[in-house]
C-alpha cells in the first residue's frame, strides 16, 4: 500500500509539471494565429489603399483633362458672342450711315422746294397764295434744321458705335489668341495624360488581381457612391479621412491592430492606419 501511494504521488507531481508546458504551447499557437490574421488583414488593407492611390491619380488626370475642354468651349462660346456683337454693331453703323444719307437727300429736296416756292412767290395773284407759299418755305426750312440736327446726333452715335466695334474686335482677337493657346495646351495634355492614364489603368487592373472578389466589389461600390471617389481613407487627426467625422479611441485602436477590416460608421468608407499609408506607394 505504501509503495502504491508513492507511485501515485510521483504521477501527480509529473502531471503538475507538464500542465504549464501544455498551456504555454497553446498560448504560443494563439499568438501565432493572431499574428497571421493581422498580417493577412494588413496585406488586404495595403492592397486596397494601393488601388485607391492608383484610381485617385487616374481621377485627377481625368479632371485636369476634363477642365481644359470646358475652358476651350467657354472661349469658343465667347468668341461667337463677340463676333455676333461686332456684326451687330457694324450693321447698326451701316443703318445709321444710311439714315444720314436719307437726311442729306431730304435736306437737298427741302432746299429745292424752298427755291421753287420762292420762285412761285414772284408770280402770286393775292396775299393768301403768298402766305401759303411762305408757310411752305418756313416748313421746309424747319425740316432742313431738323435733318441737320438729326445728322449731328447720328454722327455722334456712329462714332460711339465704331469705338464699340474697335473694342469688341480687339477683345475678339485676344480671345482668339487665348483659344489658340488653350487648344495647343489641350492637345499636349491629352496626348501626355492619355499615355499616363493608360499605364495607371493597367496598374489598377493588375492591382485588382491582388484583392479577393468580395472585397473588390465592396471597394468599387463604395467608390462609386463617394462623391470624391475615395473608398479607402486613412485616419487623420482622430477623424475619418473621407467624411471628417470623429472616430472613437477604441475604434482607432481596432484600426491600428489590423485584426479586421473596419469601415467608417458615418460614410461607410474603409479605414486604414497611418502606418499602412506611409508604407504604400505606386
Amino acid at each position: 500500500m505504501a509503495k502504491a501511494k508513492s507511485v501515485d504521488t510521483r504521477t501527480t507531481k509529473k502531471q503538475k509539471v507538464e500542465e504549464p508546458e501544455i498551456v504555454t504551447t497553446t498560448s504560443a499557437m494563439d499568438k501565432s494565429a493572431e499574428d497571421t490574421l493581422e498580417s493577412v488583414v494588413r496585406k488586404k488593407l495595403a492592397s486596397l489603399f494601393t488601388l485607391q492611390l492608383i484610381d485617385t491619380h487616374i481621377d485627377k488626370i481625368r479632371i485636369i483633362r476634363g477642365e481644359l475642354p470646358l475652358e476651350v468651349q467657354d472661349l469658343e462660346d465667347e468668341i461667337v458672342g463677340l463676333e455676333t456683337r461686332v456684326s451687330k454693331y457694324s450693321q447698326e453703323v451701316s443703318e445709321l450711315e444710311m439714315e444720314i444719307t436719307q437726311k442729306q437727300n431730304s435736306i437737298k429736296e427741302s432746299h429745292e422746294l424752298v427755291k421753287k416756292y420762292e420762285a412761285q412767290q414772284m408770280n402770286v395773284r393775292n396775299n393768301r397764295e403768298y402766305d401759303s407759299l411762305n408757310k411752305e418755305i418756313e416748313y421746309q426750312s424747319l425740316e432742313i434744321q431738323l435733318s441737320e440736327k438729326k445728322i449731328k446726333e447720328v454722327t455722334v452715335a456712329i462714332e460711339n458705335k465704331k469705338q464699340m466695334v474697335e473694342t469688341a474686335v480687339a477683345e475678339l482677337d485676344e480671345r482668339k489668341n487665348d483659344l489658340e493657346v488653350k487648344n495647343s495646351e489641350l492637345k499636349d495634355i491629352v496626348e501626355e495624360t492619355r499615355k499616363e492614364e493608360e499605364q495607371l489603368r493597367l496598374k489598377s487592373v493588375k492591382q485588382e488581381e491582388n484583392i479577393d472578389d468580395r472585397l473588390l466589389s465592396a471597394y468599387k461600390r463604395i467608390r462609386e457612391n463617394a462623391r470624391n471617389g475615395l473608398a479607402v481613407v486613412p485616419v487623420e487627426r482622430d477623424a475619418c479621412g473621407g467624411c471628417f467625422n470623429k472616430i472613437p479611441p477604441q475604434r482607432q485602436l481596432d484600426i491600428r491592430l489590423n485584426k479586421k477590416i473596419i469601415v467608417c460608421e458615418y460614410c461607410g468608407r474603409i479605414l486604414v492606419d497611418t502606418e499602412i499609408v506611409e508604407n504604400v506607394s505606386i
